[in-house]
């Protein structure tokens, strides 16, 4: 609900220096009204001029959130909801499509990776981030496969060409988990040469919910970035950019489930390391002249390393251990032309290929002290490659918006099922995705925009070749056959902003093809599918023929008196299986949030924000056989005050769930009725500054 507000001059990712009319006039001024998002068209353009759904959020946001990864950042926006299972595991779900379907970015590298457990986003820590970008709606244009859903693309710093330096620093603590929380990003240059260096470093103790400790909700998480910049010419630079975070001792308890055997009673999936480790090299060229076109070109490798077992809480002990590194090396290439002063055109190819080799050891029988390699799948790699075109078109008020691309993504696997299988595991996916938006500045406040996008996923290394128990309790069985998805959007919105009055309403309308879930099977299909000893929990990954999801978002904010802003937003999402004529599995309740903030003292300023959630009992019955249970509404409200003590010094102090409300979000995992309580009453106390 809170807008990104900016004092922009003409800067850019490396676009906006040499725009020409018609486009030039968006930047050329300062204002405090527009947001800018990088991550919808693939360059610097500000919300009121893109004819999408967009959500930014800056560091001063981020930090007054107390927000410790991505999704406790993204909770109660407008069209985001949060599924966790564990106080490090918060997945963003972008209408009502999760993180299969979502494609996240680290300053625009995708993260690829078969996770398991917890959240991929928690990857990228936010005591190092600038910036969090959100695209809302089919993006497969720009990012591939995987963006049904849209794109969450979190910006580090970067090194800058700055006489003298400087130092951000920031420090916070939470009473809820006794966390501290520390991170400094250094900034140095001299001549043609720049260097950026940062360190964030968290400990975590077990949260305290309305019950009590909240156990094994803690964790330590340590992350360290690093670029050096090279200025070949006044046009044209080199960059090197390294980024490790390691976590440890995270574990997820709403993967607790009863097991069969009385002696083990029941298991917990965590992980006592986990580590993410990037590589790039770039180049970057800004041209000139009347039709300037802009190059950036990069490489790199990414690897997540993890370790994940599976703890028996009867034993005392691990009964699972799996080692699994899921490693992908990629290239992107993209440029920008101004072809004509009413036409930006850009265009790109991006190419990865993924790789996983897990090894996994399991305890199968009594009394569970042998460890036996029990491999998901051997060498198994998804590689994809794509090429798009998008043309920025802007005659007077109106700006359309065009693009089109095409992928190939290819798959295959040594084996699957501890080697029981080795043939017919090569798959081949191939898609063209579009969009085409409309926006037409009626006035400042009144900017009405359609848009049509069709987007497709590829199924991901674990629907394709897992076959094991997952952490939901269930035997997953393999599936290489499934097919790929196919989603088309049609949206229409409303937008607008002036010096007092930010709003922004969107209705949106989703047809997804070959839908992937993980339905539950019985009977004879169950024993066919995971064997006659699982076939009591036994799911499958599968393509449900048509599935729909529509839903309106609506945000605003006033400036009711001077330096005094009030703030909405509301979100309603409705998802229905076609298939089964029963709503689809695990959508978002219902939503309203609403604030204020305002200065009320000399360097004082205060906020408060209130977020009703409604009761959820749209549930599937048919397709979950009733693991999906109806969830009851709540209410939450957190109170803060910030005092800005010096130009570059601030202190500030939050409570968050000020009413100690016990409660737990709708796509809270799991045992149906036994989910986590979200964190109770606690004391934020943030410390930042500039040196």
């Amino acid at each position: 609900m809170v807008s990104l507000r900016l004092r922009l001059r003409p800067v850019s990712l490396y676009l906006l220096p040499v725009l020409g009319a018609p486009f030039a006039h968006l930047y050329a001024q300062e204002t405090a009204l527009a947001a800018v998002n990088v991550t919808a068209k693939g360059y610097s353009a500000t919300d009121l001029d893109t004819p999408l759904s967009v959500t930014t959020l800056g560091r001063d946001e981020i930090a007054r959130r107390g927000a410790a990864n991505v999704g406790d950042a993204l909770r109660g926006e407008p069209g985001i909801a949060v599924s966790s299972d564990s106080a490090q595991g918060q997945n963003p779900v972008i209408r009502g499509l999760a993180r299969e379907s979502t494609v996240l970015l680290v300053d625009g590298m995708r993260l690829n990776s078969a996770q398991p457990a917890g959240a991929v986003a928690s990857f990228m820590t936010l005591g190092l981030a600038e910036r969090i970008e959100v695209v809302k709606g089919g993006a497969s244009v720009l990012y591939g496969t995987g963006a049904l859903g849209g794109a969450i693309n979190v910006l580090l710093p970067q090194a800058k060409f700055a006489p003298g330096g400087g130092v951000d620093a920031g420090a916070g603590y939470d009473s809820a988990s006794r966390g501290l929380r520390g991170s400094v990003v250094a900034n140095a240059s001299a001549g043609d040469h720049a260097l950026m260096a940062g360190a964030s470093l968290a400990r975590i103790g077990d949260y305290q919910s309305p019950e009590g400790s909240v156990a094994r909700t803690g964790y330590d998480s340590g992350a360290f970035i690093g670029q050096y910049r090279f200025r070949i010419d006044p046009r044209q630079q080199l960059r090197l950019s390294l980024q490790q975070q390691q976590d440890k001792d995270v574990w997820y308890p709403g993967s607790t489930r009863p097991h069969a055997n009385p002696s083990i009673r029941s298991t917990t999936v965590h992980s006592p390391t986990q580590e993410r480790r990037l590589a790039e090299i770039g180049y970057n060229r800004q041209g000139a002249g009347e039709a300037p076109l802009n190059l950036d070109l990069r490489a790199y490798r990414q690897a997540m390393e993890r370790t994940i077992h599976s703890f028996a809480n009867g034993l005392n002990r691990d009964i699972v251990a799996n080692r699994v590194t899921f490693q992908t090396d990629g290239i992107d290439a993209k440029a920008d032309w101004l072809l004509h002063p009413q036409h930006l055109l850009s265009f790109g190819l991006n190419a990865w290929k993924m790789t996983g080799n897990p090894d996994r050891y399991m305890a199968a029988t009594p009394p569970f002290t042998t460890l036996s390699a029990n491999n998901p799948f051997q060498n198994a790699s998804i590689a994809a490659i794509g090429a798009y075109v998008q043309d920025d078109m802007r005659f007077g008020k109106l700006n359309l918006l065009a693009g089109l691309r095409y992928d190939t993504v290819k798959s295959g696997a040594d084996s699957m099922n501890n080697g029981a299988r080795t043939s017919g595991l090569a798959g081949k996916d191939s898609a063209v995705s579009g969009s085409l938006g409309a926006i037409y500045e009626a006035g400042a406040l009144l900017r009405p925009y359609a848009s049509i996008a069709r987007a497709f996923r590829a199924p991901g290394m674990r629907e394709r070749y897992e076959s094991g128990l997952r952490g939901d309790g269930y035997y997953y069985a393999g599936s290489p056959e499934v097919e790929a998805e196919t989603a088309d959007q049609f949206e229409l919105g409303i937008k607008g902003a002036n010096a007092t009055l930010d709003y922004g309403v969107a209705a949106y309308y989703n047809k997804i093809d070959n839908y992937l879930s993980g339905m539950v099977f019985g009977g004879a299909a169950a024993s066919s599918a995971c064997g006659a000893t699982n076939a009591a929990n036994c799911k499958k990954t599968v393509n449900l023929a048509s599935v729909t999801i529509s839903g309106v978002e609506a945000h605003a904010r006033w400036q009711f008196q001077p330096g005094q802003w009030l703030n909405a937003g509301y979100s309603r999402v409705r998802g229905q299986n076609n298939d089964l004529d029963e709503p689809l599995f695990q959508m978002p309740a219902d939503e309203v949030s609403l604030g204020w903030q305002g200065k009320v003292a000399a360097g004082w300023t205060a906020d408060a924000t209130l977020r009703l959630v409604a009761r959820q009992d749209r549930v599937a019955t048919v397709f979950a056989r009733g693991t999906e249970n109806a969830t009851a509404g709540f209410a939450t409200a957190d109170l803060g005050a910030t005092w800005r003590y010096a130009k570059d010094q601030s202190l500030r102090a939050a409570i968050k769930n000020l009413a100690d409300k016990r409660y737990h979000e709708h796509l809270a995992e799991g045992v149906s009725g036994q989910e986590i309580s979200a964190a109770g009453r606690g004391i934020d106390l943030v410390w930042k500054g500039k040196f």
